[in-house]
C-alpha cells in the first residue's frame, strides 16, 4: 500500500491524512485536488478500476491507490 494511503479504503475522509490521500488520487487522475470524493471522482476511479480489472467500486481502496501510485508521473510523486 502506498505511504500516502492511510487505511484500507476511504468512503468519506475523516482525517487530514485521508483528505490528502483523496487529493493525491485526484492529482493522479488529473482532477482538481479538492480532497472531496465527489461523483466525478468516483466515476473516474470506477473507470480506472474497470480498465485495470480491479473490483469496480468507485471507492479509493488499497489496490486502486497502489495502481494510481504506479501510474503517476515521477514529478507528481511526493
Amino acid at each position: 500500500m502506498p505511504d500516502w494511503m492511510p487505511r484500507e479504503q476511504i468512503l468519506a475522509p475523516l482525517t487530514e491524512a485521508e483528505y490528502e490521500a483523496v487529493r493525491t488520487a485526484q492529482r493522479a487522475l488529473d482532477m482538481e485536488p479538492t480532497g472531496i470524493p465527489d461523483d466525478a471522482f468516483s466515476t473516474r476511479l470506477a473507470g480506472i478500476q474497470r480498465l485495470f480489472r480491479l473490483p469496480v467500486s468507485g471507492v479509493l481502496d488499497r489496490d486502486t491507490a497502489a495502481l494510481l501510485d504506479r501510474l503517476r508521473p515521477p514529478g507528481t510523486r511526493e
